[in-house]
């Protein structure tokens, strides 16, 4: 997005009434509030317009650039799924604002823009004659991506129902196909169980063992105070808020739907969800930065993945508030947006903070880091909700670090 149209983006956006052929607007040169829906909004669109813009024209492929990782290890096929990479990625975290309805004239305008170029786009993406197309069946990874485009069709019902049928059978059929593909004995169990879920909702052909699985060993890999090992060892890293607690939470969402076997595992589940969340709040330090630790890093605001989640589902516990939480995340997309290098020619760069391409995976592709558009999750509650009309507060670090009395923080021991 040019200049220009940020600066016509935060007009349209601050102003509850928009112009109207005959009338005047009176005009502002504040900026929003960091805080605010506004600021979230203009942030979402100027990451997720050249994607999703793109895909609609039918033109990604000619668009998106080719960037991999400096430690690449294998460049040529990196670049061959980044398309449905990033098309997951977008998927899982502005689904919820595209099934939501109302809010101001400019932000239904917006969000009717959205809904058309990601119906298009999808309907490129799985059309086997348009330029756009995208395989599943080119490696492990379309595993991994396809569940990020199954975790975001669950989160929005509206997109599938405003798919047309033929588009419908070619999502199910590609998500079939990634079944060729065996999971790591790690998170990517869940992976499986999120493409099995989508199939549970939308189709009645769906692998109770594959969510089994998954479920039974996500369970041995409990280790305590509401934290996953990530296959046979521990990793202190965030994966526990990249994949492990937002993908058990939706594929519970779903499947207690169809089962009441799983109840007693799914209470404990809800209860470690809410502790992570207390960690994850604890993690956000007073100027939105955190712990740069881990694999994946360059995923940025998608390290608090499950905070955006369960403030999203409304699910969070009573040791944090609204204004505390969207406090924390609005400082947490503020700093991993803020570098003047996070941007190369409107595509999201491989860094933290900027363009650090020494901080990426030998995994990581263009599409790798659009994982950050979770953090967007939270946009998917009206903006007369709580989370949007409480007072924002400070956060634990924020309170801590300035000197204010706060309350401590324990450990808790859940089965």
């Amino acid at each position: 997005m040019t200049m220009i149209n940020r600066v016509v983006f935060f007009f349209l956006l601050l102003l509850a009434g928009q112009s109207v052929q005959g009338q005047t607007v009176k005009k502002t040169s504040t900026a929003p509030d960091e805080t605010s829906r506004t600021f979230w909004l203009q942030e979402m669109d100027r990451m997720l317009r050249p994607v999703l813009r793109s895909l609609a024209q039918d033109s990604l492929r000619l668009k998106m650039p080719q960037m991999t990782s400096t430690q690449v290890d294998d460049r040529a096929h990196r670049i061959k799924v980044q398309y449905v990479e990033v098309l997951g990625r977008v998927l899982s975290g502005i689904g919820p604002w595209l099934s939501l309805d109302g809010g101001s004239k400019a932000e239904r305008n917006l969000r009717d823009q959205y809904r058309a170029w990601t119906v298009q786009g999808l309907k490129n993406a799985l059309d086997s004659n348009a330029r756009d197309f995208m395989r599943f069946d080119l490696g492990g990874q379309q595993l991994v991506d396809a569940s990020f485009i199954a975790l975001g069709f669950i989160r929005s019902p509206w997109l599938w129902d405003h798919l047309d049928e033929r588009t419908r059978k070619n999502l199910i059929a590609s998500i079939k196909i990634t079944r060729q593909f065996r999971p790591a004995y790690s998170n990517w169990l869940l992976f499986s169980a999120m493409n099995e879920a989508f199939l549970a909702k939308y189709s009645a052909d769906w692998d109770v063992m594959r969510v089994d699985y998954a479920l039974q060993q996500l369970e041995q890999w409990y280790v305590g105070d509401g934290m996953y090992m990530d296959g046979p060892h521990y990793a202190f890293d965030y994966y526990n808020s990249y994949v492990i607690h937002p993908f058990l939470a939706g594929i519970m969402d779903m499947i207690q739907l169809k089962t009441k076997h799983y109840d007693s595992m799914f209470a404990k589940i809800s209860l470690r969800n809410e502790r992570y969340a207390i960690i994850q709040e604890r993690l956000i330090n007073a100027d939105g930065s955190f712990p740069p630790t881990g694999r994946s890093v360059i995923y940025r605001a998608a390290a608090f993945h499950h905070l955006a989640d369960m403030a999203f589902k409304k699910r969070l516990p009573q040791e944090l508030t609204n204004g505390q939480v969207r406090g924390a995340l609005s400082a947490v997309l503020k700093k991993t947006t803020e570098s003047p290098s996070t941007y190369q020619n409107g595509w999201l760069t491989l860094g933290l903070y900027g363009s650090q391409p020494g901080l990426a995976d030998s995994y990581n592709n263009q599409g790798s880091p659009y994982l950050c558009s979770v953090i967007f999750l939270p946009l998917g509650l009206p903006d007369d909700d709580p989370f949007w009309t409480s007072e924002v507060q400070d956060w634990s670090a924020k309170r801590i670090w300035s000197g204010q009395d706060w309350s401590k923080d324990y450990s808790k021991t859940i089965q």
